[in-house]
């Protein structure tokens, strides 16, 4: 497998689907770990010191890019953020030929984003070094540290995995972010995991068969014990019919209304950016149930546990 090495370390990370239930969980603890020993991220850690980890983003980012940055520094790594319109690639330099000049400068770790699915998979088949290549959302296919910190957030949140009822809705059939939180949802061993969106958003019933689908918000959210919502990916949209926004949020926006519908103890979850007012009322975005801005705290300490697991450094020596 191309992110197992034959010792049975993680290589590469470019999903979650073919990572066994064992191996994410232990991601998740490495997190919590590394919390603890950065004492919430306020004492830094040498953990990564004299490594180079270089971010290649090709679409925009906040929250991934940011957090990974920050991640990378507080375990003691270089950092290099690549800017992508000032580097040969606008001279009509290959993505591989760029990657290869970055590997002859003894960088350890790629951090891709791109809006090709694939991408990060395609750098990893071939590379010329050793450096390990971290996923951070490929197309629509998935953003695998988004499933795992939406874990971690659930598992410190919302009780015991198999008890739960899980619903994410919106833009399912566009979302990498749907996709890497149902692999990660379901290795937690959560109990029901319902997808909810437009027919026109929805995606084939082939793709997810361990989920429900939904095109009735109302019917999806009742009993829930954790709402995900999504936004529209707009900029992965083609010619996909869906009402003005002011009908899409009637439908599948979630009010405190339509949260009166789900269990009395439900948390609500979106892995940002959020259109307000589109798939989320403010109230409910800025409520007491919220966890969107703890999601955010605990994208940096899973992208830790990452870079420290694929750069072969043992957690206890932090």
């Amino acid at each position: 497998m191309l992110e197992i090495d034959a010792s049975g370390r993680l290589r590469h990370l470019i999903g979650l689907e073919h990572l066994p239930r064992e191996r994410i969980l232990a991601l998740l603890d490495r997190a919590d770990a590394l919390r603890a020993a950065s004492r919430d991220g306020t004492r830094p850690l040498d953990t990564l010191r004299g490594r180079t980890v270089v971010n290649l983003f090709f679409e925009p980012s906040t929250r991934t890019r940011t957090s990974f940055d920050l991640a990378a520094q507080r375990l003691g790594a270089h950092v290099v953020n690549f800017d992508i319109a000032s580097s040969s690639t606008v001279k009509g330099e290959s993505l591989l030929d760029t990657v290869h000049t970055l590997e002859a400068m003894r960088c350890d770790a790629f951090v891709v984003r791109h809006k090709e699915s694939g991408t990060p998979e395609y750098i990893a088949r071939h590379l010329r070094s050793n450096a390990a290549v971290l996923n951070a959302g490929d197309g629509n296919r998935a953003h695998p540290t988004q499933g795992l910190l939406d874990a971690l957030t659930l598992r410190r949140h919302a009780g015991d995995p198999a008890s739960l009822c899980v619903t994410i809705c919106g833009d399912i059939r566009h979302s990498r972010v749907a996709r890497s939180d149902v692999h990660a949802f379901a290795a937690l061993g959560v109990r029901e995991i319902r997808l909810c969106a437009p027919p026109e958003l929805a995606p084939a019933p082939s793709e997810f068969p361990q989920c429900r689908l939904f095109d009735d918000f109302d019917a999806a959210i009742a009993g829930a014990d954790v709402v995900v919502m999504l936004r529209l990916q707009k900029e992965r949209m083609q010619a996909a019919a869906i009402p003005s926004e002011a009908e899409y949020f009637a439908r599948y926006g979630l009010s405190a209304e339509r949260l009166r519908r789900a269990q009395p103890q439900c948390v609500v979850m979106h892995p940002g950016p959020i259109n307000r007012g589109v798939e989320i009322a403010s109230d409910v975005a800025d409520g007491e149930r919220s966890l969107i801005l703890e999601q955010v705290a605990n994208g940096v300490f899973v992208r830790m546990a990452v870079l420290a697991e694929l750069l072969g450094v043992d957690a206890r020596s932090a």
